[in-house]
């Protein structure tokens, strides 16, 4: 597993196509802040840090409404072999392609492209979702 984040977000994806409830992944900093923005924007309904086979991992329940998940599709949009970055400007731009989610890396933290236009703040855009 060479990238956290595409590991997450496709494990998820793999998770809601096979009508599952929840998913399993590893215990890292930047995938409890994901899952923390997850919750927030209402594609996952919690999760939680537990220990499993003496390894910590996470567990997260994925959020239904009326058995059809809230969570339809991603888009990675940051690889390791290639970055894409926008300025606190550009973002509203990314965001008007669509009825979708695009969520940051920036200096503070793990955020949406709203909460990103708010605090005037740019990053790396590490996937779209919706």
């Amino acid at each position: 597993m060479n990238y956290r984040v595409s590991d997450l977000i496709i494990r998820i994806k793999n998770a809601t196509r096979s009508s599952r409830k929840e998913v399993v992944f590893d215990n890292f900093k930047i995938n409890k802040a994901i899952c923390k923005v997850l919750v927030t924007e209402g594609f996952l309904e919690s999760f939680e840090a537990v220990i499993k086979d003496d390894r910590k991992v996470l567990i997260a329940k994925i959020k239904y409404e009326k058995r059809i998940p809230n969570f339809t599709d991603v888009l990675v949009v940051s690889k390791p072999s290639l970055r894409k970055y926008a300025r606190a400007c550009e973002i509203p731009e990314i965001q008007r392609k669509g009825r979708h989610t695009i969520i940051l890396s920036t200096n503070k933290g793990i955020m949406t492209g709203r909460e990103a236009i708010k605090r005037n703040m740019g990053g790396e855009i590490l996937f779209r979702i919706w």
